[in-house]
């Protein structure tokens, strides 16, 4: 057996290719010709997706104590986002190609060439400065020469109701954390939680990218996974939160995800690189084919910012009061960790492709984490055309399928049944065949990752896979 993961030959066109396929990413609008940079989850996607969400909110916030969930809107007050700074300064440098007229982001383009340290913190006059002096080339023409950097707001913009004018326009969420903080207090007074705690939430964000691309990993529309976790700076070192929140995100990637290590990194944000409110942020990145890429950012200390500016704007008092010592009334501070749903679905399904020769022919599967597996068990009859086959088969899958995500499939030789689901990742497949009526009332068990096969007792069946995909 030869393993392609140990020869670093996994390609995004493989993986692209795999997707569409086997169901688990297609293009958006495709029948219409696409629209650019969506992407729809197939019957295997959502799956996969799905369960990633759900080993995150189990983790993060189902298992803590010090945790509670909230799901807010994705439309809010526009207010909201003049607070939060966005209106004002969530932009992007944007430049455009005199000869192609391909739009094209300044920062991304010096990174591109330069490295990261060359683009952070610079105006957009140095970036045009420093894309002209080096003569960069646009990625489409090859071209060097562009017009000066602009401000562009990543934000859509939309209106509430009939009327199309100023006063109604709304904004689409380009983050889901601004709807934490503007229900911080609404969860305190229900929940009566005490520093420090935090709250997550699961939800869609859009943001106009000016150069989206990379299959799934930069999109207008995404997903995000986010935690606020306050805490009285006083009595609690933000230092020591930081570093308990990155472990915690490290062991969620790399322990329940299963992310091979090697492929993933801790990376500082400069001083240069930070948000004007935060006193540091660290990045977990994965090494893409096309280079590392954030997949989340471990920990971001946003101090008291969020809060103190939507108390400002809101006139709403958003004081904290110690229950211990009420004379104490502080903002909390904030550390965020966040996590892209998108980004870590893609990282998953290239973390776990690989390609093996057994006995001259190429098998390709995919080695899920049971937990995140779109199928755990498939069943498969032998022999399609005889009814005591299929009949015991399917009597089989549906005893099955009270307890775990099942398929069933007929369609074709043995052989290619089991190649299929290798494609899509599923751990086992139950075959039923002539002995299982004729002599012993058992089943083979087929192992994804080493094909080995195993009789079992049908009788004994449900909790041998369960010590399988679960221990």
């Amino acid at each position: 057996m030869s393993n392609q993961k140990e020869e670093n030959l996994v390609s995004m066109d493989k993986v692209v290719s795999l997707a569409k396929r086997r169901g688990f990413i297609f293009a958006g609008s495709e029948i219409y010709g696409g629209l650019a940079n969506t992407w729809d989850y197939g019957p295997y996607g959502v799956e996969l997706k799905n369960n990633l969400k759900k080993i995150w909110w189990k983790n993060f916030v189902q298992d803590r104590e010090d945790m509670v969930g909230l799901d807010a809107s994705i439309l809010m007050n526009p207010r909201v986002w003049e607070a939060s700074g966005h209106v004002a300064s969530f932009s992007d440098p944007l430049m455009d190609c005199k000869k192609c007229k391909e739009r094209i982001r300044g920062d991304k383009l010096i990174e591109q060439h330069l490295g990261i340290e060359a683009a952070v913190g610079k105006t957009l006059s140095q970036i045009s400065d420093i894309i002209h002096k080096n003569k960069l080339p646009c990625p489409k023409c090859g071209a060097c020469d562009f017009t000066e950097a602009r401000s562009f707001n990543l934000m859509f913009k939309t209106h509430q109701g009939v009327i199309e004018e100023e006063s109604a326009l709304v904004y689409m969420r380009p983050e889901t954390a601004q709807g934490i903080f503007v229900n911080f207090k609404n969860v305190l007074n229900t929940t009566r939680k005490r520093l420090p705690f935090g709250i997550g939430q699961v939800g869609k964000a859009f943001r106009n990218e000016i150069t989206p691309g990379n299959f799934t990993f930069r999109t207008r529309e995404f997903e995000q996974m986010e935690i606020e976790y306050f805490f009285d700076s006083d009595a609690t070192k933000w230092e020591k939160l930081f570093e308990e929140w990155k472990k915690d995100s490290w062991h969620f990637v790399t322990k329940l995800l299963g992310i091979s290590e090697k492929n993933l990194r801790m990376r500082d944000h400069d001083q240069d690189e930070l948000s004007h409110y935060s006193k540091g942020t660290t990045d977990i990145e994965y090494k893409f084919p096309f280079g590392w890429g954030e997949l989340c950012a471990a920990a971001a200390y946003r101090t008291d910012f969020d809060l103190t500016q939507h108390q400002k704007f809101s006139g709403e008092d958003l004081v904290y009061t110690d229950p211990e010592n009420p004379q104490r009334k502080i903002i909390p501070h904030v550390i965020e960790p966040s996590f892209g749903a998108d980004r870590l679905t893609l990282a998953v399904l290239l973390d776990v492709y690989d390609e093996e020769e057994i006995e001259g022919e190429t098998r390709v599967v995919l080695h899920f984490h049971p937990d995140l597996a779109p199928i755990k068990v498939a069943v498969l009859p032998l022999v399609k055309n005889k009814e005591i086959i299929t009949g015991k088969a399917r009597e089989i899958y549906h005893s099955l399928k009270k307890y775990f995500t099942c398929e069933y499939d007929e369609s074709g030789s043995i052989g290619k049944r089991y190649r299929r689901q290798d494609e899509i990742g599923t751990p086992f497949c139950v075959t039923v065949d002539f002995d299982t009526i004729e002599k012993d009332d058992s089943v083979t068990i087929r192992d994804r990752d080493t094909t080995s096969q195993e009789r079992v007792k049908i009788a004994d069946l449900i909790g041998t896979l369960r010590e399988k995909l679960y221990s």
